[in-house]
């Protein structure tokens, strides 16, 4: 099998063994899969064999559908305008996806939602939520980031997927009505989300029947400050739901500002900074400190609070 462009067109594929820079560079490019899926899928075979080549880590892993996001930084004129001015972009070098759960952590204002809706985007999600095949819009707000983002992808595809974002997740639940409401000899779309009206539901049951009837094994899971609409408890509920679907294979990236979310075992924890995503442990993370300080010694923390600074 040929190599259909760049400096080695017309070459072997196992040439690349020779180059894992060029490999893993052309592995990086997301056009390449879907107009050379055959080429692209021998390239990841290649990445497969140990026994044929040795690979960067984060390239060779099997166990994961994202492995990295980068910007590209030729194509971007100016990082004076939005979205390229946030703090989580502007400085954004390469950053490894886990796994199985990975979370992105910093202040309102900061990007971290606005990383999210692009890299559902640039996975196919609808940009207000859902699945792949949910393609409604309410508001065409979402960014153009989505162009300008680099994503290096494993050989294996998830077998199903959600993009969860608390701010619009009554669009989604009304679009389910409205599919429903279409004459059809099928089931209703609303009986793979546990079979009752999410608008019947409050906003924290409906988030957590979602999660427990939509969300599947080997499933690529995006989710946008889901802790909105869960109580303490619902959000340790929320763990092990997690949980039981990392072991059957799926992957999460989150953006959270609950401690407790933010605790789940052997993650990454990127948070944002000035000079872009920074990987911290779970401790040294402003939403565990803060939180931390807060509750050993909240009565302190309300007199500082709320004396009058008049």
């Amino acid at each position: 099998m040929k190599i259909p462009f760049g400096k080695y067109k017309g070459q072997s594929i196992e040439v690349l063994q020779e180059d894992l820079g060029y490999m893993q560079w052309i592995l990086e490019q997301d056009w390449f899969e879907q107009k050379h899926p055959d080429i692209f899928e021998a390239i990841l075979k290649l990445q497969k064999d140990g026994t044929k080549v040795q690979i960067s880590n984060v390239l060779k892993t099997t166990e994961n559908f994202l492995l990295s996001i980068a910007l590209k930084e030729e194509k971007i004129d100016s990082f004076e305008t939005y979205p390229f001015s946030l703090p989580a972009i502007k400085n954004l070098d390469r950053t490894f996806f886990h796994p199985h759960v990975t979370y992105i952590v910093g202040e309102n204002g900061s990007g971290k939602s606005t990383l999210l809706e692009a890299l559902a985007i640039t996975q196919g999600f609808n940009p207000e939520g859902g699945t792949v095949n949910f393609t409604f819009s309410t508001r065409a707000s979402h960014s153009k980031l989505h162009k300008y983002l680099r994503i290096a992808k494993s050989y294996k595809k998830p077998k199903t997927g959600f993009f969860l974002r608390s701010e619009s997740f009554f669009n989604v639940a009304t679009e389910i009505e409205n599919l429903d409401s279409q004459p059809s000899s099928g089931s209703k779309i609303i009986d793979s989300y546990g079979s009752k009206s999410l608008h019947e539901q409050s906003h924290g049951e409906a988030f957590f029947s979602l999660m427990q009837h939509r969300f599947g094994a080997n499933g690529l899971y995006i989710l946008d400050e889901p802790e909105a609409a869960l109580s303490p408890q619902r959000q340790m509920s929320m763990l092990t739901l997690i949980h039981d679907l990392v072991k059957e294979g799926s992957q999460f990236i989150i953006s959270t500002h609950s401690p407790i979310l933010l605790s789940y075992p052997n993650s990454k924890i990127y948070e944002i900074q000035e000079d872009g995503l920074k990987e911290i442990p779970y401790e040294e993370t402003d939403t565990f400190k803060v939180s931390k300080r807060f509750l050993e010694d909240y009565e302190s923390m309300l007199k500082i609070l709320l004396t009058d600074h008049n």
